[in-house]
């Protein structure tokens, strides 16, 4: 597990220090857009924030391959995979971090970045399927469903950024939950071609630690396009390595039989699915999302203010409590589907850290932390005095309002 820290490690620190750069270099070519009408921020903040997060990635794959103990995951070619699918969709953010691409341009630029991944060779190859076995998959089928995940995936991720340091911290929990799944395949089973899923992992942990002391509340700098498509790209990789290329047969000869082997592939076992386990907030979001905006007869991806973070606010959350709470649901799911499948020594530490986000969501959802309704329906919490020693009540509010 070291070399898998490590890794994190380094890539954290270079994308925490590149941050900043990238942040005075978007001010200085302007790309910091005004503020639309369904933007949750006050005040212009600079994107491309992905920059830093893919130097980040860049560093720490260079580094892991000069590590003896991962010497051997880049011989099959996946992280180069990887590399080359990420480059084409940061590439793809960046020019619409900067100059507002159309929709149907950037859903194109994913499926080539996906594309590009099969013919790299990073690919689902076979699905374990619970209660019938191996499914093996031809390379056209392997191919729709790779792009699919990606395109699926990606897009669930970007839904979902639209508060300070909110897909960065998801996709932090999420990526950690599935360091600790495919670093059991790993260690535990001693299924070698796990490495690369783990190495995905631990390097988006650290893209999204590195880059979350810049976006939290309030952010100096947003991922952008640029951001939220490469890691939600690189957490799609993490899953189609761990899926279509780890063999189930490996598994039944380790567990002893075809069922056991089924409940350790259970959280990953069909990569269609993962976004409903992992990141279940995020796709929930993008399903009611087209479905509103195609109710309403807009396009599916005409952007507007009725997503998940946003209700939490309009209740009347704060900010940084409405992102908590997102954060423990998604800890909740993503915990939960790696509890599934541990075994009795890791079973505790996944049930300890399930426990720590139920408490918190219980924590935060307590009647007397809930917020207070306004009058004119506008929500707003008890604050202590400022400005002039007046503290903050729904009828102040109401008569700043007026």
């Amino acid at each position: 597990m070291r070399h898998y820290l490590l890794t994190l490690c380094l890539v954290a620190a270079v994308t925490y220090l590149l941050t900043e750069p990238v942040r005075k270099f978007a001010l200085h070519i302007g790309a910091a857009p005004e503020i639309r009408a369904r933007d949750v921020h006050k005040v212009r903040t600079p994107r491309l924030g992905g920059i830093a997060m893919f130097g980040g990635l860049c560093a720490g794959l260079v580094v892991a391959r000069g590590l003896p103990e991962l010497e051997g995951v880049f011989g099959g070619g996946q992280p180069q995979a990887l590399l080359a699918g990420t480059a084409v969709i940061w590439l793809i953010g960046v020019l619409d971090d900067k100059f507002e691409l159309d929709a149907l341009i950037k859903l194109g630029g994913q499926i080539l970045a996906a594309g590009i991944m099969v013919l790299k060779g990073l690919t689902i190859l076979w699905l374990p399927v619970p209660g019938y076995g191996t499914v093996y998959l031809n390379e056209a089928q392997g191919a729709l469903l790779t792009v699919a995940l990606v395109v699926v995936t990606i897009n669930a991720v970007n839904f979902v950024d639209g508060l300070d340091g909110l897909a960065a911290g998801m996709l932090c929990i999420a990526a950690a939950a599935f360091l600790m799944h495919a670093y059991r395949l790993w260690y535990g089973y001693g299924i070698e071609a796990a490495q690369p899923a783990a190495l995905f992992s631990a390097v988006l942990v650290g893209m999204c630690l590195g880059f979350l002391p810049h976006n939290l509340h309030p952010a100096r700098i947003f991922m952008g396009d640029s951001g939220s498509m490469l890691i939600g790209t690189v957490l799609a990789g993490s899953a189609i390595s761990v899926t279509g290329q780890v063999d189930p047969d490996l598994l039944v000869q380790v567990t002893g039989s075809t069922r056991n082997a089924t409940q350790t592939m259970v959280p990953v076992y069909i990569p269609l699915l993962l976004p409903l386990t992992v990141l279940a907030l995020p796709l929930a979001d993008l399903v009611l999302a087209v479905v509103r905006r195609s109710w309403r007869g807009q396009s599916p991806f005409a952007a507007d203010k009725g997503h998940l973070h946003h209700r939490l606010l309009r209740i009347g959350h704060s900010h940084p409590r409405a992102v908590l709470i997102m954060y423990f649901w998604s800890a909740l799911f993503a915990f939960g589907t790696v509890a599934v499948s541990a075994n009795d020594g890791a079973l505790w530490i996944v049930l300890g850290l399930m426990a720590a986000s139920a408490g918190g969501l219980v924590l935060l959802l307590l009647p007397r932390f809930a917020p207070v309704r306004g009058v004119r329906g506008r929500a707003v919490e008890q604050a202590a005095p400022s400005d002039g020693g007046a503290a903050v009540t729904p009828s102040s509010v109401a008569s700043r309002c007026r």
